[in-house]
């Protein structure tokens, strides 16, 4: 059984998830990670950084519910503020829907956040997933309902 079966994520939004763009902007250039594809910009970023991780984030939205503007605008400045905590390296960025179901949401990859933290974090700000970096520069979905 994998992951997927046993989440009490609806599947069709998990295929969402699985297709969107998550785009970061380092610098001056704009990174669109996919999920399970190895990043070259992940990569160079881990290793001018020193740090061997990161997490893709957003407060928008939460339990995938769509709310007005403001309201997530509030959610992800607060989010802002949390990663502030966790690392120095945060880096502002836009998840889209290719099929253009979902409205873009504001987002962040923040540098040296662990899984363990990356979790709490998502379920602190009622995420359903978020994406995780590890050491090979892969981004992954990890479920967190």
């Amino acid at each position: 059984m994998s992951y997927v079966e046993k989440s009490k994520i609806p599947t069709e939004l998990i295929s969402h998830y699985l297709s969107a763009n998550y785009q970061v902007m380092i610098g001056s250039d704009i990174t669109t990670l996919s999920i399970n594809q190895p990043s070259r910009s992940i990569s160079q970023l881990f290793t001018t950084s020193g740090l061997q991780c990161a997490v893709f984030i957003t407060a928008f939205n939460p339990l995938s519910q769509q709310k007005e503007l403001n309201e997530n605008l509030v959610n992800n400045e607060h989010l802002q503020l949390t990663l502030k905590q966790h690392t120095h390296l945060a880096f502002e960025g836009i998840s889209t829907d290719p099929s253009e179901q979902w409205a873009a949401e504001k987002s962040f990859l923040a540098l040296g956040v662990n899984l363990e933290i990356s979790k709490a974090l998502g379920t602190k700000f009622n995420q359903n997933a978020i994406v995780w970096i590890g050491s090979d520069a892969t981004p992954l979905l990890i479920l967190l309902r």
